[in-house]
């Protein structure tokens, strides 16, 4: 089965080298600390760089990109991004929702965010607003923004009413449409799958509403751990899968980068998902297959 999309986040690509103190104030200056002293090393290039040779030859359909570009959200690190975003894939084939790294502090639209607006844009629309939409076959791939400012040592995520209500009416009308329903966003959706200051401030909100409405598929990053749970909806249950980091070396016992393609089928009972995990391997500097799994949903 080809795959049609590929998941991966929180590839941290962008270095601080070069950074001046005077770019470091609040918050930017615990999270500079926090980069020269593990996550330059934690977050490799190079793995990158090994991802991208393996999307290429193995493509699919659309990348999916749940958050954590950056590290402290400087307006030179958006540059880098969207670089590596362009290197990446056109915006057709590449989606993006941002992280909580990526709302570090407030900053301006125009050096921030906009940088990607090709990237986080739904298929019918001019310029970015989330829940954004794009359908590939009978596949609605939704993405969900949980990315906002938050004060020092904290990494919560927010999705808010507005964008709750639009998620409603994206789901209803996708499954009225006979589509397969994928949600992808930053943080976990589950209520108690974090710690306090890294959780989604409104999961039992986003959580209840899934419930009631239904989709077939959840993904997210942000723990940097590969972990596979299950949501009861109304409709059926959902898998909520997260990936590692998609550049870690798994520095100090951490996860190595791994990311995740997927394929989707349509069946008399439902839909089947076929998964081929893809990790790197740091003796021979590729990626590789680590694991297959396949999941069937039964639908009504």
């Amino acid at each position: 089965m080809q795959p049609l999309f590929a998941h991966l986040s929180d590839p941290h690509l962008t270095s601080l080298d070069g950074v001046r103190g005077r770019q470091l104030t609040n918050k930017r200056l615990l999270g500079y600390l926090s980069w020269l002293r593990k996550r330059r090393f934690a977050h490799r290039p190079e793995v990158l760089t090994a991802m991208q040779r393996d999307l290429e030859i193995n493509p699919v359909e659309l990348v999916l990109i749940t958050g954590d570009l950056t590290n402290i959200g400087l307006p030179a690190e958006f540059r880098q991004a969207s670089t590596w975003l362009q290197q990446l894939g056109k915006p057709h084939d590449v989606a993006v929702v941002p992280g909580n790294h990526d709302a570090y502090v407030k900053t301006r639209w125009d050096e921030s965010l906009a940088l990607w607006d090709a990237y986080m844009r739904s298929d019918d629309s001019a310029t970015a607003q989330f829940p954004s939409l794009r359908v590939r076959g009978n596949v609605a791939f939704i993405g969900v923004s949980t990315s906002c400012p938050t004060p020092p040592l904290m990494a919560t995520g927010t999705v808010g009413t507005d964008q709750m209500q639009r998620l409603a009416q994206h789901l209803v009308t996708a499954r009225a449409e006979g589509l397969f329903r994928v949600i992808f966003l930053h943080h976990s959706p589950l209520v108690a799958t974090e710690k306090w200051r890294k959780r989604l401030t409104d999961a039992p909100a986003l959580q209840e509403l899934i419930q009631k409405h239904g989709a077939e598929l959840v993904l997210h990053g942000h723990g940097h751990r590969a972990h596979h749970r299950e949501l009861e909806t109304q409709h059926g249950k959902l898998p909520v899968i997260a990936v590692p980091s998609a550049s870690a070396v798994g520095y100090h016992g951490a996860e190595v980068a791994s990311y995740n393609r997927c394929a989707v089928t349509k069946t008399n009972a439902g839909w089947r998902i076929d998964i081929e995990s893809r990790g790197y391997d740091n003796t021979s500097g590729q990626f590789t297959t680590r694991g297959r799994r396949s999941i069937d949903l039964a639908r009504d």
